[in-house]
């Protein structure tokens, strides 16, 4: 039953309704929409489904948008930017779907229903207990016009229903291969409540038809609503789009992805510090297998390499891991004042304050140990954090008897830095004039670095000393040498 659009332009679309923030399972959907858009050269439409006035949220609309620019999955016309189909808001379009409603009545497709919903559900339980599939037994259908009239004019409320064809329904899914609904299972549904809500099967026909929708990717869980839709395309007489439904995205144990498995929308990826780049990258991978053995796409290589037959059945698995990996990847690419701008607003957060020269400096030195922005803190914090050498377990590397002398001898050449803050290579520079100097006198690798790097920081590990030099600043480098050398001299004594 899918239609035949010719040349007519490929046109996606993808609606999320405002009722939350944005899921990253959404998100997948709105990049396999967008991939395929730009890869057949055709239109991504954006829609925002916000009838379910409960539920809408205008903040959450703004957040929609708001992350799908963030991750560079842009729209050719949506509420934002407009275009030829509009408006692109549900609930915007009342009188498109009221119109649509009065074609299907007149054409006998469609039929008031008076039943309420007590009796409804009544019949449901009898129909369940008889071990019948529970739908709608047609009651109203069976009504005379003059009763439907008269009904009516007394002002009883009443939804429209849809009259289900008899046979069957097929489509050729892009993913799955051809797929066959009985109508026999799908009672006669509601497309207008009696509140004038228009149902979601409905609205998202009518909206795919007016926009001229030619293919639609959604998530599997909606191939049950495929057979229903696509009876409304035939008896509204528009054509229906092709449709390719792909898997969900499962938690590792195998259940639906949600918040007690960790951050679930793109709003707190986000707020952890995981970089656009790499959300897109990893959610590409997820179910679709490029033709090499490559993992790291950018948007626009993915556009290139992007086949939506190549996506597999099977339920995708989340792994957090190989987005940490591919998030890891992408912070060691970025350039120092790119990264030093990003992980601003999480040091400030954690009320570490440095200068312009050490923001770099800190930037540089942090990076190859990221996984997430929000990282920064915790490797930062030894170039402002003070610490008191006895409560450090690394202090024992102070207890040789060699150590003051190293201790004086960097505080000499420290000392003649000639700027409170070094970039890295003018801090090599200075590293380099203790390293040739400690040479000379014996002094070398562990035995010249290691003492140096626990009176600094107090542990016996991290950034390069070079890093260290020039970020931590001459005062508080001198400072904790001398504490260093005060607590290398006592420990000589004890011994």
């Amino acid at each position: 039953m899918t239609g035949d659009h010719g040349d007519s332009g490929v046109r996606v679309r993808f609606a999320p309704s405002p009722t939350g923030s944005l899921h990253i399972g959404s998100v997948r959907t709105a990049l396999y929409n967008y991939l395929y858009a730009r890869r057949h050269g055709g239109t991504l439409v954006l829609r925002i489904e916000d009838t379910d006035l409960k539920r809408s949220a205008v903040t959450h609309d703004r957040g929609i948008l708001e992350s799908l620019a963030w991750l560079g999955l842009q729209a050719d016309e949506g509420p934002d930017v407009g275009g030829p189909y509009g408006p692109y808001r549900q609930s915007e379009r009342a009188s498109i779907y009221e119109a649509a409603v009065q074609k299907l009545l007149a054409n006998g497709h469609a039929y008031p229903c008076f039943c309420p919903q007590e009796l409804l559900d009544r019949k449901k339980e009898e129909q369940l207990a008889r071990g019948e599939m529970p739908k709608y037994d047609r009651t109203c259908y069976r009504l005379s016009p003059d009763e439907v009239e008269a009904r009516l004019a007394r002002g009883e409320k009443a939804a429209i229903r849809f009259r289900v064809p008899e046979g069957e329904v097929t489509f050729d899914d892009l993913i799955h291969g051809p797929i066959t609904f009985s109508s026999e299972v799908i009672g006669d549904f509601i497309i207008k409540r009696t509140d004038g809500g228009y149902s979601y099967n409905f609205a998202v026909v009518v909206d795919d038809a007016e926009m001229a929708i030619t293919h639609v990717i959604r998530g599997e869980d909606h191939i049950t609503n495929t057979a229903r839709q696509l009876m409304l395309f035939a008896a509204l007489g528009r054509p229906a789009p092709c449709y390719a439904h792909h898997s969900l995205i499962l938690a590792p144990d195998g259940s639906k992805l949600s918040k007690r498995h960790g951050a679930t929308s793109i709003a707190e990826f986000k707020a952890i510090g995981y970089l656009p780049a790499a959300i897109v990258n990893y959610l590409a991978l997820i179910s679709w297998h490029p033709q090499d053995e490559r993992e790291k796409f950018s948007l626009a290589e993915l556009t290139e390499e992007f086949e939506i037959e190549r996506l597999s059945r099977s339920p995708a698995v989340f792994d957090i891991h190989k987005l940490n990996w591919l998030n890891g990847l992408y912070i060691r690419e970025l350039p120092t004042e790119e990264l030093s701008r990003l992980i601003a607003p999480y040091l400030a957060g954690a009320g570490i304050a440095l200068q312009p020269v050490q923001r770099e400096v800190v930037a540089q030195a942090i990076q190859a140990n990221l996984v997430v922005l929000s990282d920064a803190p915790r490797y930062a914090e030894l170039f402002v954090k003070d610490f008191v050498l006895e409560d450090c377990a690394a202090a024992t590397a102070l207890h040789s008897p060699h150590v003051p002398g190293v201790l004086q001898l960097a505080r000499r050449h420290f000392a003649a830095m000639p700027e409170e803050f070094l970039l890295p290579a003018a801090a090599r520079e200075v590293l380099h004039g203790l390293t040739e100097e400690a040479k000379a006198k014996g002094l070398k690798g562990k035995a010249l670095y290691l003492p140096v790097r626990v009176a600094l920081t107090g542990r016996d590990e991290g950034p390069e000393l070079f890093y260290l030099i020039g970020g931590l600043g001459k005062r508080k480098i001198l400072e904790r040498l001398d504490a260093g050398l005060a607590y290398a001299v006592r420990s000589g004594e004890c011994a």
